[in-house]
């Protein structure tokens, strides 16, 4: 026999060993499941008993009034409070974006200033390019709205939102990036 078909044959005669000790029958397999499961209890915990309810009894007299002055009153503030951050924000959805409040603060550097008119433009680069910057403008992402433009800083007023959901005002500055000349 070559070296070849050793290992084949080998393979052959385990494979015979294998289906004939399958076909033998398996009684005592069949005895052995059939007593564990007689054998077997299962445990079922009870269930505890539903607890009653009890309904409370309302009473008016220890309600607040609902129509109090003082309730009414503190609701008005509320509102009034919540209104004004409304108004901030619907003032600014009512509009049409500028190109660059499609930029965040962080990526905008101012680098310096033109005097036009007598107003100041401020000079601001965002990605390798230079946009002229007025006062009443807007920048950044946070409905920025300059307010001033000085020799050093481009002062703005952001919309944003606080901790509680509220819109609010915030003061917000681009200062001036002063680069440094190389020598070489």
């Amino acid at each position: 026999m070559s070296p070849r078909f050793v290992p084949m044959g080998a393979a052959l005669a385990a494979l015979v060993l294998l289906a004939t000790g399958c076909s033998q029958g398996h009684a005592d397999l069949d005895a052995w499941i059939a007593q564990e499961r007689q054998q077997a209890v299962p445990k079922v915990t009870p269930l505890k008993q539903p607890t009653v309810y009890t309904p409370l009894a309302y009473s008016q007299a220890s309600a607040p009034d609902p129509f109090s002055q003082e309730r009414l009153t503190r609701v008005l503030r509320t509102e009034t409070t919540r209104n004004t951050g409304a108004s901030l924000i619907a003032r600014e959805l009512e509009r049409r974006k500028e190109p660059l409040e499609a930029f965040p603060l962080d990526v905008m550097s101012m680098v310096g200033t033109l005097d036009g008119g007598g107003k100041k433009v401020a000079l601001v680069r965002v990605d390798r390019l230079l946009y002229q910057v007025r006062v009443g403008e807007h920048l950044g992402q946070h409905y920025g709205l300059v307010t001033a433009i000085s020799d050093n800083e481009v002062t703005l007023r952001e919309v944003v939102q606080d901790a509680t959901g509220d819109w609010i005002e915030r003061a917000a500055t681009l200062q001036l990036q002063q680069q440094e000349k190389k020598n070489g």
